[in-house]
């Protein structure tokens, strides 16, 4: 029996991807790939940027999670070979041939934001557009980490053939699934804390193979369990009330640091933060979420599209208006995130119908 409240936690998270990133764009806290905001902090505080704050800690680790909890289940119905077969289609295909279909525009967009714009007019045509879709990375390194990590749990699983340390973590009670959080704070502490500038510290800060495969793997062997995901969706509300004190003090404490720098995401209060928000999300999902709908199933199918493209209507739209308009902030917010909402579907309705263009950026096979 299908678990919707899965589906629904999942794409409820690449909604809050989609609306962190408007945030995301004109934040002045020093956060690396947006434009920049409107002032300069403390002068300029942009409270708004308190979603950052708020949603970085915990949803693409959740997206982890939920990844590891699907993998267990796909792969209770199909051979590793096939499963294999199907994760590189839907993720390694979009996060490299995808690049030079589409993602090259957000690249191009991506490198003007970045200043680089007139480094790029003075590249040939062929070289330009190699840069553009190389820069168009973007969010796909999501998918392209996942990726990794599903190669990595095909070797996990040679050394648990017989599920013997599966079964044994479906015995956590809630005091250590709540504990489990010491190995979050572990897997923060392999980010590299003094990047040196023009070298590849940037791009493992920005991946983090090593911390994701921690909820990756803690989603496959610990919450795909009935009985581990029952004692979670008991405990949710006291778990989601400890989250909100949690996530109060770090926010209290911390406004106006760059929320994505390695001494940031390593330190304590951030990982338990994000960790009981992990926790609370998954409990509240399963207790009150665990049904479907039309629009529900519309979601669960076009989600990763959606996450697909919708950074190019930022990059492109946000640059735009803080370029070439006067708009005040205020609408600049307001237009960028309706858009977002109302031009990703658009734009993810169109590809796929597209012979090709439906395969290479978004994984879908011939029908």
């Amino acid at each position: 029996m299908r678990k919707h409240w899965i589906d629904n936690l999942r794409w409820v998270t690449v909604l809050l991807v989609l609306f962190y990133h408007v945030f995301y764009f004109y934040n002045n806290k020093g956060v690396f790939g947006g434009i920049g905001g409107f002032g300069s902090y403390p002068e300029c505080p942009q409270y708004q940027d308190v979603v950052m704050y708020i949603l970085y800690p915990f949803f693409m680790p959740l997206l982890f999670l939920l990844a590891g909890i699907s993998s267990r289940y796909a792969l209770q119905k199909q051979s590793g070979k096939e499963w294999f077969r199907a994760r590189t289609r839907k993720l390694l295909v979009p996060g490299t041939i995808g690049l030079f279909v589409f993602q090259w525009m957000t690249g191009y967009f991506n490198t003007v934001v970045a200043g680089r714009g007139s480094d790029l007019a003075a590249v040939p045509g062929p070289g330009k557009y190699i840069m553009c879709a190389i820069s168009g990375i973007g969010p796909l390194w999501f998918i392209q980490v996942l990726w990794l990590l599903c190669l990595v749990l095909l070797l996990v699983r040679v050394l648990d053939r017989k599920d013997r340390f599966w079964n044994w973590c479906g015995k956590a009670g809630i005091f250590w699934i709540i504990m489990l959080g010491v190995l979050f704070w572990v897997g923060e502490q392999t980010l590299i804390k003094n990047p040196r500038p023009d070298s590849a510290d940037g791009l493992w800060n920005l991946y983090k193979p090593l911390f994701y495969i921690i909820p990756f793997l803690m989603g496959y062997f610990v919450f795909s369990h009935d009985e581990v995901q029952e004692k979670v969706k008991k405990a949710w509300i006291p778990l989601a009330a400890c989250a909100a004190v949690a996530g109060i003090a770090l926010i209290a404490t911390t406004f106006g640091q760059d929320n994505t720098s390695p001494q940031y995401l390593g330190s304590p209060l951030n990982c338990i933060y994000g960790w009981l928000m992990c926790l609370a999300m998954m409990g509240w999902f399963s207790a009150k979420f665990d049904r479907t709908g039309r629009f529900a199933c519309y979601m669960t199918r076009s989600s990763f599209g959606l996450y697909i493209v919708h950074y190019l209507v930022i990059a492109s739209l946000g640059y735009m208006m803080k370029i070439y308009t006067g708009l005040p902030p205020v609408a600049m917010y307001a237009i960028l995130t309706v858009a977002v909402f109302v031009l990703s579907p658009l734009l993810y309705e169109l590809l796929r119908r597209i012979p090709f263009v439906r395969w290479a950026v978004f994984g879908i096979k011939k029908k």
